[in-house]
């Protein structure tokens, strides 16, 4: 058994710091469905399974199609999404990836030009925030339970 424990077990405090990221993200214009987005695709290339488990039943219950999430990780590859949902991914996937590499010019000026300073400010939030809870899943060993409708 892991000795690992879950932040709220561990400092309820910390997981109230980390909630304040959810809540000012629910109180922002950031859509549902970018918000899922982001939180799926920020935890595929982070290889988090418990968050990819999480938000994809989250996204679904919300209205998400299941094609969409299906195709997340090659969206490039489709014409499924927005130009403003692939510029969010596009920058999700550069900060996500940031070390050693930075954001370009090109993904950061095509976010700006399509979502604006301030959509684009709580985009970013967003995918730090993903980024955070992927790190404390990942580290806190996270396993997706099995439910009914898995099989």
């Amino acid at each position: 058994m892991s000795k690992r424990k879950f932040l709220k077990d561990a400092d309820p405090q910390a997981f109230n710091i980390m909630m304040g990221f959810d809540r000012y993200l629910a109180e922002s214009s950031l859509t549902k469905t970018h918000w899922e987005l982001i939180k799926i695709r920020v935890s595929q290339i982070n290889g988090c399974a418990y968050c990819i488990d999480k938000h994809s039943k989250d996204a679904l219950n919300a209205g998400e199609s299941i094609q969409r999430i299906y195709l997340l990780p090659v969206w490039r590859e489709t014409t499924l999404f927005s130009a403003e949902e692939q510029a969010l991914l596009a920058l999700a996937e550069e900060m996500t990836l940031i070390a050693g590499r930075g954001v370009s010019d090109k993904v950061y000026d095509n976010a700006l030009s399509l979502l604006g300073q301030q959509y684009l400010t709580e985009v970013m939030m967003a995918i730090i925030a993903m980024n955070a809870w992927n790190r404390v899943g990942i580290t806190t060993e996270r396993k997706p339970e099995m439910s009914n409708t898995s099989r």
